[in-house]
């Protein structure tokens, strides 16, 4: 089937900078001080923060496998079933089997992180694999949803692994760098996934009406996502100018703690939203002609 000129390069270019934007989160949050001290700091200042939500989230952590399991298992089933979708389900199955297998590779095998002056264990726990398994869950069944269906999968799933990785946090399980990783990789196995997935279906399927055709591909889910977003960026800038050594100002005990939050919400929406663009741009509009 063809698409339109510079899919496969805008794909392309799309998992570079998922393996790149991996790599630099490695870098500077694992092996400069810097980054080491605003992700440590967060990890610490969660225990102010888990109280009564630390109970809520380790429960959510608890059924988080079972969670997304089940919700992958049933919607691409679903989709097989209904439209003999089989060789999509068998790719984006074997992607998400592969985002998970990676990620407890690169614990593994990555250095553990190098003595700086800060005060962390020095095991390596990039990525998270909690979130790397919710991530690819929810990227398993946007991969098998109908163009039209896409925009709507796309922010709900975005938000279900958001907040599997705010839960780890919470939970100081992980440091927010670890989730960052876990969405750049599954990045990394779902956007080429997607691209054999839509190279090997038919014209019929990958055809939609565009943005507000349907519900489900409403602007809104794109829109709503870049100001979840925005908001999340203006309490990164907060929490940082708090912390920002100034006279007569009394240290926070959370400013990193919600910056980081923060920076998981930026990450994951930024993901959710291009992902989204990518994808809709690579459809075909229900009156174009066919190419």
């Amino acid at each position: 089937m063809r698409l339109a000129r510079g899919t496969g390069f805008l794909f392309a270019v799309a998992t570079l900078a998922c393996v790149t934007g991996l790599a630099a989160t490695y870098y500077y949050f694992v092996r400069t001080t810097t980054g080491q001290f605003i992700d440590e700091s967060a990890l610490v200042e969660a225990v102010a923060i888990h109280g009564p939500a630390g109970k809520v989230t380790t429960r959510f952590l608890d059924w988080l496998p079972t969670i997304s399991l089940v919700m992958a298992a049933v919607v691409v089933l679903l989709v097989t079933v209904i439209h003999r979708r089989w060789r999509a389900a068998g790719i984006a199955l074997l992607a998400c089997l592969g985002a998970n297998l990676a990620a407890q590779v690169l614990k593994a095998l990555l250095p553990a992180r190098p003595a700086l002056g800060v005060e962390t264990l020095e095991l390596n726990s990039l990525p998270s694999g909690h979130t790397t398994l919710a991530a690819s869950a929810a990227a398993a069944v946007f991969l098998m949803a109908s163009p039209r269906w896409r925009p709507l999968a796309g922010f709900v799933g975005g938000s279900f692994a958001i907040a599997s990785g705010m839960s780890t946090l919470v939970n100081q399980w992980h440091r927010p760098a670890d989730v960052v990783a876990a969405f750049l990789l599954v990045g990394c196995f779902m956007i080429p996934a997607g691209w054999l997935i839509i190279r090997s279906g038919s014209q019929e399927w990958n055809v939609w009406d565009g943005f507000n055709g349907h519900w489900a591909s409403a602007r809104l889910w794109i829109g709503l996502p870049v100001v979840l977003g925005l908001v999340s960026a203006a309490v990164a800038v907060y929490s940082l100018v708090r912390i920002a050594p100034l006279p007569g100002r009394e240290d926070s005990t959370t400013s990193y703690f919600w910056a980081g939050i923060s920076l998981i919400v930026i990450a994951g929406y930024l993901a959710t939203v291009a992902t989204t663009s990518l994808f809709a741009y690579a459809a075909r509009r229900r009156d174009a002609p066919r190419r």
